[in-house]
Formats: C-alpha cells, sequence, structure tokens
C-alpha cells in the first residue's frame, strides 16, 4: 500500500484521497513515490501536501529516500534541542539548495514520518545554510480548527515565531564546519511565490 495518508481530511476528501492513490497505483504499478507521483497540493500554492519527516519533539532528522521509496533515520541532531513542529517537504518542488522545498506544519500533536498532511501556507521563513538559500514555508493543517484563525504571518504569534527562528539559528551548533543564518520572515504571499518557483525549478531540472 502507499506509504503515507492524509490526515484529517472530512468524508469527501478522504474519499478523493483515497481515489487519488489507488489511481497512482494502478497507473505506476508500484509503490508511491511522495516526492514524484504525489501532487504538490490540491490547489497548490493555496494549499498543499506536506510530506512528514521530521516529529514535533523529537531530536531524530529522518529524510525521505525516494529510491526506497521511504523514510530513513539520517541523524540525531548533535544540539540538545527538539523540532518545534512537524517538518517535511513538498511534493514535486525542487529549492535552490538542490533539495525538495522544506515545510513546517504547526500541528498540536506530532504525527509520523511518512504522513502526507494537506496544508495552508501561511509564512515564509528565509534561510541560508552553508552558503544556500534554505527557506522554509510554515504552514498550518487544513483541516484542524485550531489554527483556523491562522491565515498570514500576521496571525503567528511571536513567541512560536521566536521559537522556530531560534531551533532553526542553533540545532547545527555542535556540527563540525556547519554555519546557519536566519533571515527575517515574509508573509503568506511571499510563501506562494517561493512554492511556485519551486515547482517551475522542479519542472525544469527534475520531472
Amino acid at each position: 500500500m502507499p506509504f503515507g495518508v492524509f490526515v484529517p481530511p472530512p468524508a469527501d476528501r478522504l474519499r478523493r484521497s483515497r481515489k487519488d492513490f489507488a489511481r497512482l497505483r494502478r497507473t505506476i504499478g508500484h509503490m508511491v513515490n511522495l516526492w514524484e507521483d504525489l501532487e504538490t497540493g490540491p490547489n497548490a500554492p493555496d494549499e498543499i501536501y506536506a510530506v512528514v519527516e521530521c516529529l514535533k519533539g523529537e531530536r531524530n532528522k529522518y529524510e525521505y529516500d525516494k529510491d526506497i521509496p521511504g523514510v530513513v533515520l539520517d541523524r540525531v541532531l548533535h544540539s540538545n534541542v527538539h523540532y518545534p513542529y512537524d517538518y517535511g517537504f513538498i511534493p514535486q518542488s525542487y529549492y535552490d539548495d538542490e533539495d525538495p522545498f522544506d515545510v513546517m506544519v504547526l500541528v498540536e500533536d506530532q504525527t509520523f514520518p511518512g504522513c502526507v498532511v494537506e496544508a495552508r501556507p501561511v509564512a515564509l521563513m528565509k534561510m541560508d545554510d552553508d552558503g544556500e538559500q534554505d527557506d522554509k514555508v510554515i504552514a498550518v493543517p487544513t483541516e484542524d480548527p485550531r489554527f483556523d484563525h491562522i491565515e498570514d504571518l500576521e496571525d503567528i504569534p511571536e513567541q512560536i515565531r521566536a521559537e522556530i527562528d531560534e531551533f532553526f539559528a542553533t540545532y547545527k551548533n555542535l556540527e563540525a564546519g556547519k554555519e546557519v543564518e536566519t533571515l527575517g520572515w515574509e508573509d503568506k504571499e511571499a510563501a506562494k511565490d517561493a512554492i511556485e518557483h519551486a515547482q517551475d525549478l522542479y519542472d525544469e531540472q527534475v520531472a
């Protein structure tokens, strides 16, 4: 069966999601590759799919290996920090750091590696990682009413922004030769523009 599920969609979207995966399986005849076979979202860039790799409250750095396909343990964070929220990538995207475009999903409770979450982009965190542009989309689950009030950057509490910024500014401090710099925040429209840029790069360099 496909690696990953959609959570938590209403009944009509759940039926649609199951049909989408079933159609993919019939079309490609093997396990679904969540980076290349899954679309960017049901209505990208306004609504996207986030493939979760790393979990809120944990130090394990998982990465999706498209050649398996599946999630593997890349490393354990050297610093005594934990992911503040679930973290992963956007399907059919490719960013300036030559990786799928990163996304952090604000969740109350962690999901699991390989989980596919339907989400709304609400902000963009700018970041430089060893001289490469490594920005992060910040998103909220589409069907979680606890986040319905978060529509744009200004709706994200300052404390949450500070925690995310602090995590990315320090999580590689004990890794030799690694230099990371956070460069500020931009709004929902900037996040959507960045997603479209990542889709274009995917079409040009991967598809």
